[in-house]
């Protein structure tokens, strides 16, 4: 596997949970409880967990902002492993300048705990760059946080 680091953006986190319970959150249908940023409320449309299954979804921001949402799921390896096409759903169903790659990994470690790593595979340095501009970073650790607060439940 090769990795393009000038196209990526990388987040890990590490879970006080056993990887089953981080795949059923990435999987189940309580996602859309804590998926998204602090203050975004995000609502599915549809949601298809398998090859070739879409989920669509909305993000309103704290500002009122409404952000499509679509992913088609690439990959899927239980519990191990998610790939997905991730982009705007205004683009008609298709990819957009905006789409990008998500692989999600779970690896579990000997104390039970999960360590997650997701990585973002943008088209091009430049809209990687732009990602981070609009605070791709900070939110997807907010993302994460939400999940660990989930999780912690």
């Amino acid at each position: 596997m090769t990795y393009d680091i000038e196209r990526e953006i990388v987040l890990t986190r590490v879970y006080d949970a056993p990887r089953s319970a981080v795949w059923d959150a990435w999987t189940g249908d309580a996602i859309s409880e804590w998926f998204g940023p602090e203050g975004f409320v995000c609502t599915t449309k549809e949601r298809d967990v398998r090859v070739g299954g879409l989920w669509r979804f909305d993000f309103v921001g704290p500002d009122g902002t409404l952000y499509t949402n679509r992913i088609e799921y690439l990959e899927i390896t239980p519990p191990r492993r998610l790939v997905m096409d991730h982009g705007d759903d205004d683009a008609g169903g298709g990819r957009s300048e905006h789409s990008f790659l998500v692989t999600v990994t779970l690896d579990e470690q000997q104390d039970g705990k999960t360590v997650l790593t997701m990585r973002q595979l943008h088209p091009s340095k430049e809209t990687r760059d732009a990602g981070i501009g609009f605070g791709a970073v900070e939110l997807g650790y907010q993302t994460l946080d939400k999940l660990a607060a989930r999780l912690a439940r």
